[in-house]
């Protein structure tokens, strides 16, 4: 692995990237200054809980005509395409929750496998939210809970080598819902209780195979057979607990209500609301994806860093994320193309926009590029095509992020990306 890999893993502190920001404009914000230490784990997902966000995402200028727009169209066309998009998970969860439903009712291959399709089907809806994330945004307070990762598989249900471990197969605690989140994530934050990945776990079971995912039998979910009905149990409370946790996080952004989230970017000046746009996707594509996601796993080769490891299903991961901020980008939502940051952008600097254009062609190609399964893109040697490849994706990230960061400094917008 190139040297610029280890250094980027090997820092774990919050920095400003400055270049592209105004002269004068650096080092010159109370941003964060430290708190995530890259070990390929983040328990909510990239830490974002301990990172203090600007005190304001505007740029000075002592010129009063600088940064004229108005960005009140893209403001408001990302406002319904965040709620869209969690109205669009929460239905994709409340199918994976059918299928559940179905499975636990008739265990069965056939029913399991239903099950597993729904999860795979359910989840791209999701990875293209995680955009909205990574500033004071609703998501914030429940991230945690939803998407955790990487999650220690012992501390819910058996593992090889320690069958009786876990909740699950702990009798002192009963199964129930308050049990599950008063243990979630309480002394280590691999201790995983919920979310997208305990019910991966719960459907697949352990990886252990280097040429597919997971194989746990159904027979883990026959009624009365050993702690099968606290099994039975914990997937259908946690499953139901995701759909809650959507369809609030839809709730907290409908357009039309008062008190939620969306009348409050409405109220904010504009270019404290296009900062935490910015931010959201620049931090996505710039750390998140570059440093979590891909160069953490490529640095430890081990994978428990792999994001979706138990259903092999990282590369739709990447794919899927990169497309939530893409269709930020382009003004994409569920209704068609609307108002967009690149419409803002180009206003300001058309060469700007072309180039960051470019930079999200480039960042497609290497992640279709990537090897799939992921698990056996971290097991192939080092300089080996599959590895080489996915360098090419980091490199493709982190040059995406600094140009998300310059958009922002050509609309008078703080970008802070963090620096692992």
């Amino acid at each position: 692995m190139p040297p610029s890999f280890k250094l980027w893993l090997g820092v774990g502190v919050f920095a400003v990237l400055q270049t592209g920001l105004p002269a004068g404009m650096t080092g010159k914000f109370p941003i964060a200054s430290a708190a995530l230490a890259a070990e390929g784990g983040e328990g909510g997902e990239g830490g974002e809980a301990g990172l203090t966000l600007p005190q304001s995402y505007a740029l000075g200028s002592q010129e009063p005509s600088d940064y004229s727009y108005d960005a009140a169209p893209q403001i408001e066309h990302y406002i319904r395409h965040v709620h869209d998009s969690y109205a669009a998970s929460a239905k994709m969860a409340r199918r994976l929750r059918g299928a559940i439903t179905e499975f636990l009712a008739a265990p069965s291959q056939a029913t399991l496998e239903a099950a597993r399709a729904a999860w795979l089907e359910a989840r791209p809806a999701y990875l293209v939210t995680e955009t909205f994330r990574f500033y004071d945004g609703p998501i914030e307070e429940l991230e945690a809970r939803i998407n955790a990762w990487p999650l220690n598989e012992g501390f819910i249900d058996y593992v090889e080598g320690a069958p009786e471990s876990g909740l699950i197969n702990d009798l002192s605690r009963s199964i129930d819902l308050a049990t599950i989140l008063a243990h979630d994530q309480v002394t280590d934050e691999a201790d995983v209780t919920t979310g997208w990945h305990a019910i991966e776990f719960l459907l697949w079971g352990q990886d252990l195979r280097p040429d597919g995912p997971g194989d746990r039998p159904f027979s883990d979910y026959l009624e009365g057979q050993g702690n099968n009905d606290r099994r039975r149990d914990y997937l259908r409370l946690v499953t139901d607990q995701l759909v809650a946790d959507l369809d609030a996080l839809a709730g907290a952004w409908q357009p039309a209500a008062a008190d939620g989230y969306a009348a409050r970017l409405r109220a904010m000046p504009q270019r404290e609301a296009l900062g935490r746009i910015l931010n959201g996707m620049a931090i996505l594509a710039g750390f998140e994806l570059m440093a979590e996601r891909l160069a953490v796993a490529l640095d430890s080769g081990d994978q428990e860093d792999e994001h979706s490891c138990f259903s092999d299903n990282t590369k739709v991961d990447f794919v899927y994320n990169l497309k939530g901020i893409a269709d930020v980008w382009s003004g994409q939502g569920a209704a068609g193309r609307g108002p967009s940051i690149r419409d803002l952008v180009a206003a300001q600097d058309t060469a700007l926009a072309a180039r960051i254009d470019a930079l999200f062609a480039v960042a497609e190609t290497h992640v279709a590029a990537l090897g799939d399964p992921w698990d056996q893109v971290l097991a192939a040697p080092e300089n080996s095509p599959e590895r080489l490849a996915a360098e090419q994706a980091v490199l493709a990230f982190q040059d995406l992020g600094a140009g998300l960061r310059d958009a922002g400094a050509a609309l008078g917008v703080l970008v802070v990306i963090p620096a692992s």
